[in-house]
């Protein structure tokens, strides 16, 4: 990417978080996440939003299968039915990331951002993500093209839209 489309998708990343905080605050929700592919990159998104402590309660960086399982619950029993980059286990961060949190709605992120560990049926780019809150669980699964940096900044951007969605 160049520079100007570098800075005009970090400032609709800005957008996105400011408006996921908008209707956050409107609600008097707080919001957690459970990240693995995106390295925390959601909860950089959101806390780079003035105010956002009114309405981010924390972030969980969750990047190897123990840190799933230990922070935020995930039973290691699932990871290995389903491996870690699935709908299911995604399921299980978010639900995982309100039980130990404060938060009353969450998001997670786990996927392969590459360029390498593709498995049978998961290629690189494949992102799973998760949110959870008073209405349940919903999941998604994508695939998205470009390098590591661009799927990592696709699933961030994913991540907030689809919270919007599951908010609203």
């Amino acid at each position: 990417m160049d520079k100007d489309a570098t800075e005009h998708a970090g400032q609709a990343l800005a957008r996105l978080a400011a408006e996921v905080g908008a209707v956050l605050h409107g609600k008097g929700m707080l919001l957690a996440t459970a990240e693995s592919c995106t390295g925390g990159g959601a909860a950089q998104a959101v806390t780079e939003i003035a105010g956002s402590s009114g309405w981010f309660e924390r972030g969980f960086v969750t990047y190897s299968n123990e840190a799933k399982s230990e922070l935020l619950g995930v039973p290691a029993e699932l990871i290995a039915r389903h491996g870690a980059v699935s709908e299911e286990v995604a399921a299980a961060m978010a639900a995982g990331a309100l039980a130990h949190s404060a938060a009353q709605v969450a998001l997670s992120t786990t996927g392969i951002a590459g360029p390498g560990g593709a498995v049978a049926g998961k290629p690189v780019g494949t992102v799973c993500f998760g949110w959870a809150g008073p209405q349940g669980v919903h999941t998604e699964r994508l695939v998205f093209g470009g390098d590591r940096r661009a799927v990592r900044e696709q699933a961030v951007a994913h991540s907030l839209q689809g919270l919007l969605r599951f908010l609203v």
